[in-house]
């Protein structure tokens, strides 16, 4: 397959599987006499697996980690456990943070007439140190 059609069959742009590739997120794929690359089915499973992490949010360097891991078949389960849990953590924390947010914005948006005078307790949050 054509970079083309592993980025439509794994749901990741060509751009994307070149970054991926460079950065070493995948390994280097095969190149044809032409210096094309050559990707095959396996090449796409990898490609839906790094799709899939990085839809649950996990940075490009855990997304590195867990490749390696998916692809080493003696890993110890207890280290994606423990990538997976950390990774929640930060993930609860980050919801809270947004939860304060809207929670804040509500309140300002609650107290802003949102009529023609220039007033507006919005602004004055954001101007404020």
């Amino acid at each position: 397959m054509n970079i083309g059609e592993v980025a439509q069959a794994s749901g990741v742009s060509a751009k994307m599987i070149r970054h991926y590739e460079e950065i070493g997120v995948i390994p280097k794929i095969s190149r044809s006499m032409a210096g094309y690359r050559q990707y095959g089915e396996a090449d796409v499973h990898m490609l839906r697996f790094v799709r899939q992490a990085r839809e649950l949010g996990f940075s490009m360097p855990e997304v590195k980690t867990l490749v390696g891991l998916w692809r080493n078949k003696r890993r110890k389960s207890g280290e994606v456990k423990k990538l997976a849990l950390e990774h929640v953590v930060r993930l609860e924390a980050k919801i809270q943070q947004l939860s304060g947010m809207s929670k804040t914005l509500k309140h300002l948006a609650h107290c802003c007439k949102g009529d023609e005078r220039p007033e507006c307790p919005i602004l004055d949050k954001l101007d404020s140190p």
